[in-house]
């Protein structure tokens, strides 16, 4: 499929970087962003001024702020928003009148309020689109410098993820083929809440035993969740699940562990989260997966705890400690 035409929407470093791997992998690119300085920038100075400034873009990279313009004649639209934006950017789409194409979600979370997987909500917002998602360890940074990189491309059969992942392939991006839509959406929603906890046990002074449980336990809460919506505990295996895990809540470059971090080490949610601050995509998915949790009878403790204290002002160490008290049970209970 390479050598095609694909828009990747967002502007910032996650659809910066996923512009120049698709440009790489031989396709002509379409970024769309909204700022008009940022378009013109990228046009002509080859640079997004605002995020990963330090990277020349390819030349079959090419920006503007016209949506429609951006989807006209795309096989693939890869969107790389935040996740709490995905249906207004979705209803724009639908707006535009494009024929149905691919989208692919490049976005991590459940969309806060109705609790919902993003591909539902292109599935309400886009009928008739393939819906497919690209998920795994992969820091902007480094995807864009061409590190060695592997993620998890799933679409509704494994024909149609290898067509994609053969799109957007190269020796340094590795796409890997999944038809386990369900699995991967949650595993990359539900690991930035879990990075939220490793965070906070981090500013709190606890030490690599306690990064290493919550991983583990975490990823128990990430395959019950999956299986009760539809998706398969061995995806959360792979580079979704585990990969991801693994790399968020090891890394100081990952935004829901820094923002963690600082809870835990006693500055206020509410500082934290005041404008200009980035989005920490694992703050609305913490509300939005204990909910869907909630409703779909599935026990998730870490997530849980992780909303109490982000969302609802809990007690840190209140909740810590009643987290600490659970009884014992079977390490594979379900």
């Amino acid at each position: 499929m390479s050598g095609r035409r694909v828009a990747v929407l967002g502007g910032g470093g996650w659809g910066t970087a996923l512009a120049q791997v698709t440009a790489r992998a031989g396709n002509e690119v379409a970024l769309w962003a909204r700022d008009p300085a940022v378009v013109s920038a990228i046009n002509t100075a080859r640079r997004n001024p605002r995020y990963l400034s330090d990277l020349t873009l390819d030349p079959a990279v090419r920006a503007t702020a016209d949506l429609a313009a951006a989807v006209t004649a795309a096989e693939a639209v890869l969107l790389a928003v935040p996740a709490q934006t995905v249906r207004g950017l979705a209803a724009a789409l639908a707006a535009t009148g494009v024929a149905p194409t691919t989208a692919v979600i490049c976005a991590k979370g459940l969309e806060i309020g109705s609790g919902k997987l993003l591909s539902e909500v292109l599935g309400e917002s886009l009928p008739g689109w393939l819906v497919a998602v690209l998920s795994g360890p992969s820091f902007a940074g480094e995807t864009a410098a061409g590190v060695p990189t592997a993620v998890t491309v799933a679409a509704d059969s494994l024909a149609r993820a290898g067509d994609l992942s053969a799109c957007f392939g190269t020796p340094s991006f590795r796409p890997y083929a999944s038809d386990d839509v369900i699995g991967v959406e949650v595993a990359g929603a539900v690991k930035n809440v879990i990075a939220i906890a490793a965070g906070i046990a981090a500013g709190l002074g606890f030490g690599d035993n306690t990064r290493a449980a919550l991983i583990t336990r975490g990823l128990a809460e990430i395959a019950r969740f999956a299986v009760a919506l539809g998706g398969r505990a061995e995806t959360v295996m792979g580079l979704a699940g585990v990969g991801d895990m693994v790399l968020t809540c090891a890394s100081m470059q990952s935004r829901n562990t820094q923002f963690g971090r600082a809870v835990g080490a006693g500055t206020a949610v509410a500082t934290l989260r005041a404008p200009p601050a980035p989005v920490v995509e694992g703050v609305a998915s913490a509300a939005a997966v204990v909910a869907r949790a909630r409703t779909a009878g599935v026990d998730m403790p870490i997530a849980e705890a992780v909303d109490a204290v982000v969302n609802h002002g809990a007690d840190l160490a209140a909740t810590l400690e009643r987290l600490l008290a659970r009884p014992l049970r079977p390490e594979d209970h379900r």
